[in-house]
């Protein structure tokens, strides 16, 4: 996009973790902003941003946004509607504001009713992400290949959209639109409930009275390994996202849980037809997906 002129003329990026700084970059690498604002509520990130050169860093999160015409939220989903508050008064006619949240109902009843009238609010999700966070973990590669799912309401500006789609496209990733509500029950099975299993299985792991500490970091097979990747993420985001979602995740709770029993049920009484056929039908699902891009074998995979 460096022949054109960059869809976006002054980019507000609030909030410099891995998602926010990684924005950054991938902007920067492709020419989607004439000019990148961030800002973060941490003195100690924004000093880090600074360091690695992630934009004008400021110290006033109303000086980020003023004269933007495109405001991402890439916070926590708890902390969105104080931000969008906080933004509300420097914001100006036809910006877009979005977010890089998780959950997108709340987004929608959190920060909708604080936005000027105007401006144009169009909700997205990049489904990407690493265990690490911090400005220092960003990269500019992050959502290349990966979906970007955008949520706005009914009666959004199919303009501003359109806009917001681009320039997720701009930085690799494949978009699509959906309804919020639909959202966040596809998130729930997908990524939400995989956390919440992972969270739990390390800590009944490091509740064992007749396993050491010692004994689950030596003996850590490839399947725990990866438990406690996923585990290891930033623990203040996923407490956003459960109490944001928490219908969503418990109706799909209730559900594995039952499938959960019916599997304990099979190991008990030896059904080992039963054990087969589940475990072929869940392979036949990991080949999928490594079919549809979303990852690769693990042969293929940098170590």
């Amino acid at each position: 996009m460096t022949d054109t002129q960059p869809p976006f003329e002054r980019l507000a990026i609030i909030g410099l973790g891995l998602i926010g700084s990684s924005i950054s970059h991938a902007v920067r690498a492709h020419g989607v902003a004439g000019t990148v604002v961030g800002f973060d509520a941490a003195p100690e990130i924004r000093t880090r941003a600074r360091d690695l050169g992630l934009g004008d860093i400021v110290d006033d999160i109303g000086d980020a946004v003023r004269g933007a015409d495109f405001v991402i939220l890439a916070i926590p989903v708890g902390a969105v509607g104080a931000a969008a508050s906080a933004i509300a008064p420097y914001l100006e006619a036809g910006a877009i504001v979005s977010d890089t949240g998780s959950v997108k109902e709340s987004i929608l009843r959190d920060v909708a009713p604080q936005l000027p009238k105007g401006v144009h609010l169009v909700p997205s999700h990049p489904v990407a992400g690493t265990e690490f966070s911090g400005p220092d973990a960003g990269f500019a590669a992050l959502f290349e290949k990966r979906w970007c799912i955008l949520t706005p309401a009914a009666d959004t500006d199919p303009a501003a959209v359109e806009r917001v789609a681009a320039f997720w496209r701009a930085l690799g990733s494949k978009t699509e639109v959906m309804d919020a509500a639909h959202h966040d029950r596809v998130l729930a099975i997908t990524s939400h409930l995989p956390h919440l299993i992972a969270y739990n299985i390390v800590r009944t792991a490091d509740d064992l009275e007749t396993v050491t500490e010692s004994e689950v970091f030596k003996y850590s097979a490839g399947g725990f390994r990866d438990f406690t990747r996923i585990a290891a993420s930033d623990p203040v985001m996923w407490r956003d996202i459960f109490l944001n979602n928490k219908e969503a995740v418990l109706e799909m709770l209730g559900r594995f849980t039952e499938d959960l029993s019916a599997l304990q049920r099979a190991i008990r009484w030896g059904d080992a037809e039963t054990l087969e056929a589940l475990f072929r039908r869940t392979r036949d699902i990991r080949r999928g997906i490594i079919a549809a891009g979303q990852d690769e074998p693990e042969h293929l995979k940098k170590s």
